[in-house]
């Protein structure tokens, strides 16, 4: 994936609309701790404002002022004059002549290559000062610069014959043009540079200080925020690099002293071959895959955030040390777009377990159930944990011979057993509990795992008693069906608490989530001694230890656990506390006595009681009668 996006990253390098993208992180970066020349190599006199308040002309202003100008300038000791300004156009015979005397070969003069898109090509036009200029001494330097799209001035001019640097070759400072593609290193906002306003220079000595002009280059330009008149057009004025933080623009006369100051100490800026814009972004992607083998975590986000601030770091310190520009936009979006694809990898991932769990599970537990599982797969623990659980059995009471009655019609009987464990099924879901697994005719099930059930006891009891409603019901549901000869269903249940191991249990090929342990066992046990104790629900003892809050029990008898060096007692459900009767109040208390007068061996009196407790709980009738079946056959 990392090479992947690294191809499809690599023709925007050459695609020019995208190096506006970088363009603009190079204005940014450019301007943190800019370098700057140990002093600056030109002083600026504006044509600004100011000077049009103070001298009162309409633009152009005569060159017999320019004349003056230079004269006082040259008075000043200044050692070359530029003017950014074109004068292609002859003005009045008397102006021009007065300004001619006044050049030399300490003058520079701004011309203008004006490209010109035509049918057959581009045609690039020279446009020179006028003749008697040139022939006066002046030296004509291109003052031409090349805006980007965006219009923000950033590529230095390439001409051998520029503005600044012929200002340097009459100046005996000499050098050679910069490589194509070179960047401007801006040093600051619009008044960087020293400034003095076009009529402080024409009198130096009543507006400045002495020596301000002495062997220095001065560049002479508009400066305005506004234009010089109504059709003039805009100023000379470009937006560069610190326009984006400071929102104003550059006098074109403050830019070409900027552009001397680059050529002359070199502090222009060389962007890499694109080819090297190319292995960034290769490198980027592969860094970013390395850091990212394993799944999304929080490591991973700091993983990306120092990419990002590596390669923007690297830019900065390439661009400050080396005068290199390494655009760091592809590479960061090569590291970004890595990062992403992991991302959606492990969220396509998440999702499939998600659904994964969702699959497996929706099998064992209620839907509601299911969808927090999907939501938070890590509260289950596939690799099995030890838990203190819930364990119920659930099984039809006669089905052998229902199924020997009607081994000739298996239809039948598959769609009757189907028809019981449905609604059996759906007891236990509804009160939040885990099917294990069914036995032919009988369920399993448990509580408190996958997800923890603080009141699983209680929760198995109520779905125990839901069981014994269903069944009452769809026996009902049948007689009407079928009539006197419908089947009717009874089940026996058994419920016991305690710790269990639970998780996948199987082989490599298949496997189920289910629970192993002595309470497993033990809850089978329970089950299948409600038939020989004549009641439908039999609960351990730490299942009737934590629901005696709800429900009325009565203990059964005491049968020897494995584990325990005494007998345990047994119990059955009796009815719910809540809306109890004095029947069972009574009986409660009758009870009791019954078992203690048993085990003391008064049979006479035990059968008195047995009567009597029959006689308050109908629904124990079994029970009661084989007690005093029991107590018979040990009296006589």
């Amino acid at each position: 994936m990392a090479g992947l996006i690294a191809a499809l990253l690599m023709p925007l390098t050459f695609f020019k609309p995208f190096n506006l993208i970088e363009a603009k992180l190079f204005d940014i970066l450019s301007v943190i701790a800019p370098p700057r020349p140990s002093q600056f190599g030109a002083e600026v006199v504006a044509i600004d404002e100011p000077s049009f308040s103070e001298i009162g002309q309409r633009w152009p202003w005569s060159r017999e002022m320019h004349a003056q100008l230079i004269e006082s300038l040259r008075k000043a000791g200044a050692k070359v004059i530029a003017f950014d300004i074109i004068f292609s156009e002859p003005s009045s015979n008397n102006a021009d002549k007065r300004f001619a005397e006044s050049l030399g070969p300490d003058i520079v003069l701004a011309s203008d290559d004006v490209t010109t898109q035509l049918d057959q090509g581009i045609q690039i036009t020279r446009v020179n000062p006028i003749d008697p200029f040139l022939d006066a001494g002046a030296v004509p330097g291109v003052a031409s610069v090349d805006p980007d799209g965006d219009i923000y001035l950033r590529r230095m001019p390439s001409q051998p014959d520029s503005f600044a640097s012929e200002i340097l070759r009459l100046a005996g400072t000499p050098v050679q043009p910069p490589p194509e593609g070179a960047l401007i290193q801006h040093f600051g906002p619009s008044r960087t540079y020293p400034t003095v306003s076009y009529y402080q220079a024409l009198d130096p000595q009543e507006f400045l200080q002495p020596d301000r002009f002495k062997d220095k280059i001065v560049l002479v330009g508009l400066s305005l925020k506004a234009a010089t008149s109504a059709n003039a057009g805009a100023p000379d004025t470009f937006p560069t690099a610190y326009t984006l933080t400071t929102g104003n623009l550059t006098a074109g006369v403050e830019v070409q002293a900027t552009i001397l100051d680059n050529l002359k100490n070199r502090l222009y800026v060389t962007p890499v071959p694109r080819i090297a814009v190319v292995f960034l972004i290769a490198a980027a992607a592969f860094l970013a895959a390395a850091l990212s083998t394993r799944r999304v975590s929080w490591k991973t986000g700091l993983a990306a955030v120092f990419i990002v601030a590596f390669f923007f770091i690297e830019a900065w310190l390439l661009l400050r040390i080396e005068r290199v520009w390494a655009p760091p936009a592809l590479p960061i979006a090569a590291a970004l777009a890595v990062f992403g694809t992991r991302f959606g990898l492990d969220y396509a991932r998440e999702r499939h377990l998600r659904h994964a769990v969702s699959e497996a599970f929706s099998r064992y537990l209620s839907p509601d159930l299911v969808a927090q599982l999907a939501r938070d797969p890590s509260a289950l623990k596939l690799g099995g944990e030890r838990r203190n659980l819930s364990i119920l059995f659930c099984d039809v009471r006669g089905f052998t011979t229902l199924s020997e009655k009607l081994k000739d019609e298996p239809e039948r009987l598959t769609s009757l057993i189907n028809r019981l464990l449905d609604p059996l099924s759906e007891a236990v879901l509804r009160e939040g509990g885990t099917i294990d697994k069914y036995i032919g005719d009988c369920v399993m099930a448990f509580w408190n795992a996958p997800l923890p059930s603080p009141d699983h006891p209680v929760r198995a009891v109520h779905a125990s008693m839901r069981m014994l409603d269903a069944v009452a019901a769809l026996n009902v549901v049948l007689r009407k069906e079928e009539g006197e000869n419908a089947p009717s269903f009874a089940i026996g249940v058994g419920i016991n608490t305690g710790d269990c191991v639970v998780g996948n249990v199987g082989s490599r090929w298949r496997y189920d989530y289910s629970v192993l342990g002595d309470t497993v066992n033990l809850a089978s046990r329970l089950e299948s001694l409600s038939k020989e104790y004549g009641v439908a629900l039999i609960l351990g003892p730490a299942t009737a230890d934590a629901v005696r809050d709800h429900y009325a029990l009565i203990e059964l008898d005491r049968i020897a656990v494995r584990g325990r060096a005494t007998q345990s007692a047994i119990y059955t459900v009796v009815a719910p506390l809540k809306g109890m009767d004095s029947s069972v109040a009574d009986l409660m208390r009758l009870h009791p006595e019954l078992l203690k007068t048993m085990r003391a061996g008064d049979t006479q009196d035990a059968l008195a009681l047995v009567e009597q407790c029959r006689a308050l709980a109908p629904q124990l009738s079994g029970y009661y009668g084989k007690l005093k079946t029991k107590l018979t056959d040990t009296k006589e």
